[in-house]
């Protein structure tokens, strides 16, 4: 349960194939230059770094780079905008070449390659009016649907459904505490099924 957890929330992290920005998406203020956000696991009120993930951005709120590492500092993931499609460099395998296709209804379609053309993953994302993610289908990996709850303008609820729209968890999120501008700095989410916790703290740069 916890490598499923783990998956979507690096798949949420991962957004910077989409063309929608991520600061909209993520409820972020205009003007964050770069940030790093770092993700521990909680277990007996001792906290332990899962990963690391340093973003720049572009000037309308999109990633331009990011590089994700593990405790040690391994590099679990480099991922770099071009203009047409977002390149994911991974450690000791080929990267992927990652296309977005806008599709009607405030969606997106998000497919990643190889440089080959063998098709890695896949999934259709549908955003609300304002921009914010609604769900997330996965069309090649899991096959599982998130569904994603807001509270008072915040992500509050993550609930991930198998495609027989069997539950197969629910994540509680809160946010403890905010920066001047009403960025959530650490965030809390806790699993429904499993009690899996993990703080989440994001430290922003402005222009």
């Amino acid at each position: 349960m916890m490598k499923i957890l783990l998956f979507f929330i690096l798949l949420f992290t991962l957004q910077s194939c989409t063309t929608k920005k991520y600061t909209k998406m993520r409820l972020l203020p205009e003007g964050i230059k770069s940030a790093t956000e770092e993700i521990y696991l909680v277990e007996n009120n001792q906290k332990k770094l899962l990963q690391k993930k340093e973003m720049v951005f572009t000037k309308n709120g999109r990633i331009k780079y990011s590089k994700t590492v593990d405790s040690l500092g391994n590099i679990l993931q480099e991922t770099e905008k071009k203009l047409w499609f977002v390149v994911e460099k991974y450690p000791n395998k080929e990267p992927y070449y990652c296309k977005t296709r806008w599709k009607p209804n405030q969606r997106e379609r998000i497919s990643c390659y190889t440089q080959k053309q063998y098709k890695k993953n896949e999934a259709i994302y549908h955003y609300n009016s304002d921009e914010t993610i609604d769900k997330i289908v996965d069309n090649f990996t899991t096959f599982y649907t998130q569904y994603y709850f807001y509270t008072n303008k915040a992500l509050s609820k993550i609930v991930i459904k198998d495609k027989n729209d069997i539950l197969v968890d629910e994540v509680l999120i809160s946010c403890e505490t905010k920066d001047e501008k009403g960025t959530c700095s650490k965030e809390i989410r806790i699993s429904t099924k499993t009690n899996h916790k993990e703080e989440i703290l994001f430290s922003p740069i402005y222009e």
